[in-house]
């Protein structure tokens, strides 16, 4: 907070994105929360890719690995608003999400 207040950080694009997210699972409206999480990891992993840092690199690379699962859920909110959207790999997806952006605002501080 004290690097943002003082202009020494920016916040990034996908932590507006996962915050949206967040309080649309928290809501309940699955359809939106697959779109916008699908959103927020794809933009997530290329802004912290930009970081130079090892710890970061591997929370990307679980990231990365998450795609895939996010993004079919998010065709299947697109295409079917009557399919059953999977709440608990979505709630899984988004708090890995949480943890890489909480760990890039405290480097050296391992956080789960």
């Amino acid at each position: 907070l004290a690097a943002l207040l003082g202009a020494r950080a920016g916040t990034l694009l996908c932590e507006e994105l996962t915050l949206r997210a967040r309080l649309d699972l928290d809501q309940g409206r699955l359809r939106l929360a697959a779109l916008e999480l699908d959103s927020a990891l794809a933009t997530a992993v290329a802004e912290l890719n930009s970081v130079e840092r090892q710890d970061l690199a591997i929370r990307v690379a679980e990231l990365e690995q998450l795609r895939s699962g996010v993004a079919e859920q998010a065709r299947a909110a697109l295409l079917d608003g009557e399919l059953e959207l999977d709440s608990e790999a979505l709630a899984h997806a988004l708090g890995r999400l949480e943890a890489a952006l909480r760990a890039r605002t405290a480097p050296g501080v391992s956080l789960r």
